[in-house]
C-alpha cells in the first residue's frame, strides 16, 4: 500500500479542487509512492504528533489542517511549523491535510456536525460556485448517441438527482483540411458540409480529465472542434456549512446547554436570546463569521460555528441566535470521521485516531 493508495481514496470523499484557492491541501510533506506502515489521523499536526506517530509506527499523517500554510523560505527550526517539518522529514513521515477540500464535501466536516448534533434534512448552507462546467462537441450524427454515452459513462451530464442530461443541436458543420491532413470524412483540400450533432454536457471539474479522455477515445475526427466553460451555477452538493433541524424544537438556554454538552465544549459565546424557539439550525465548522448572513437568509433559528468577533454578534439583529462554540470544538470530530471513512476501505491496515489534542486554547 503506498500513500497515494490512501490519498486517491481520501480524494473521492474531498477532491482537492473543492478547496478554496487560499488553502493549501495535499501531500505536503513526503513522496507518493512510499510505502504506508501506518496511518495517523489528527486535526493538527504538531511536534508532538509527530512524536505519536514514531512510538505507533506511522509514517504518513492524515491532517485536516495543513502545517504548512504559507510558503516556508527557511527551515532552521525557529518555529512550530519549520520544526514539525524538519522532524517530520528526519523521521520520514509524511504528512496530507484536507482542510477546505473536505470543509467543501457534503459528507465532511459540516456534515459531521450535523450528526453529532442529531439534525435532519439537512442540505448545503452555501453551495459553491465555479465546479460545474460545459462541455460542446460537434460530430457527425450518426456518431452523436456513442460519443454522448461515452462522455455518460465517464461522469457528465450529472445534474442533481439527474443522469444522461444533454442537449443537441442539429446543423451544418464545414471543414477542408490541408495536405497534411488525414480526414475521416471528405477529401484533403475540399471543402466538406457534413450533417452534425451539437453536443453540450455539464460535468464536475473534478473529472474534467476523463471527460476529455473519453471525447478524444470516442470523436471519429481527426481534429476534434469543442469549448469547454466555467458555469456560475452552484453544485448543490458541494459547498461551505448546512443546515437542517433538530427533531425536536428547544428554547434558547435548552439550546445553548445541549450544544455545551454534545460538542464538549466548556465556553459557548452567543448573541442575544430573541426569545423564539430553536428548530432549524445552520452549522459551518472552523471561522463561520462569514456564513451568518447566509444562515440568516436560509431562515436558521440559530447558526453554530466559531472565531466570531465582537461586532459580529450585532449582525444577528434578534433575528438569530448566533453560538460561538470554539474553532477546535467545531472541527473536534472531523478525524473521527476520517478514521471511520478509512477503516471502511482499509480493514486489514493500521488506521489510528491521534489520542492528543491539539486545542491551543484553555479556560480557566
Amino acid at each position: 500500500m503506498t500513500i497515494k493508495d490512501i490519498t486517491n481514496y481520501i480524494e473521492e470523499l474531498a477532491p482537492l479542487n473543492y478547496a478554496e484557492d487560499f488553502d493549501n491541501v495535499g501531500l505536503l510533506v513526503g513522496n507518493y509512492s512510499t510505502k504506508v506502515t501506518g496511518v495517523l489521523v489528527t486535526l493538527d499536526t504538531l511536534e508532538e504528533t509527530i512524536d505519536e506517530a514514531i512510538a505507533k509506527n506511522c509514517n504518513l499523517i492524515i491532517s485536516f489542517h495543513p502545517i504548512i500554510f504559507s510558503g516556508l523560505k527557511k527551515l532552521n527550526g525557529t518555529n512550530y511549523v519549520e520544526r514539525v517539518v524538519l522532524k517530520a522529514i528526519k523521521n520520514d513521515i509524511a504528512i496530507y491535510a484536507t482542510h477546505t477540500a473536505l470543509d467543501n464535501s457534503k459528507n465532511g466536516v459540516s456534515a459531521k456536525m450535523c450528526e453529532v448534533l442529531g439534525l435532519e434534512n439537512t442540505r448545503i448552507l452555501i453551495p459553491k460556485k465555479g465546479v460545474i462546467k460545459k462541455l460542446t462537441t460537434y460530430v457527425p450524427v450518426k456518431d452523436a448517441e456513442a460519443l454522448k454515452t461515452a462522455l455518460f459513462n465517464a461522469g457528465a451530464g450529472n445534474i442533481g438527482n439527474y443522469d444522461n442530461c444533454s442537449f443537441t443541436v442539429l446543423g451544418d458543420g464545414t471543414f477542408r483540411g490541408n495536405e497534411n491532413s488525414n480526414p475521416v470524412i471528405g477529401k484533403k483540400g475540399e471543402v466538406h458540409t457534413e450533417k452534425e450533432a451539437n453536443i453540450s454536457v455539464v460535468y464536475e471539474r473534478k473529472i474534467e480529465t476523463a471527460i476529455l479522455k473519453a471525447l478524444q477515445e470516442n470523436h471519429p475526427y481527426e481534429e476534434i472542434a469543442y469549448e469547454i466553460v466555467t458555469t456560475e451555477n452552484v453544485h448543490q452538493n458541494i459547498g461551505m456549512g448546512m443546515i437542517g433541524e433538530l427533531s425536536s424544537e428547544m428554547d434558547e438556554k435548552e439550546f445553548l446547554l445541549f450544544l455545551k454538552k454534545t460538542m464538549k465544549t466548556n465556553c459557548v459565546r452567543h448573541s442575544n436570546f430573541i426569545n423564539k424557539k430553536i428548530k432549524k439550525v445552520a452549522v459551518l465548522g472552523g471561522s463561520g463569521s462569514f456564513a451568518i448572513s447566509d444562515a440568516k437568509k436560509a431562515g436558521a433559528d440559530a447558526y453554530v460555528s466559531a472565531d466570531f468577533k465582537y461586532h459580529e454578534f450585532f449582525t444577528a439583529e434578534n433575528t438569530i441566535l448566533l453560538a460561538d462554540i470554539g474553532h477546535y470544538e467545531s472541527e473536534q470530530f472531523t478525524k473521527n470521521l476520517l478514521v471511520d471513512y478509512l477503516t471502511k476501505k482499509f480493514s486489514n491496515f493500521a488506521v489510528i485516531l491521534s489520542e492528543k489534542s491539539t486545542n491551543p486554547i484553555y479556560y480557566i
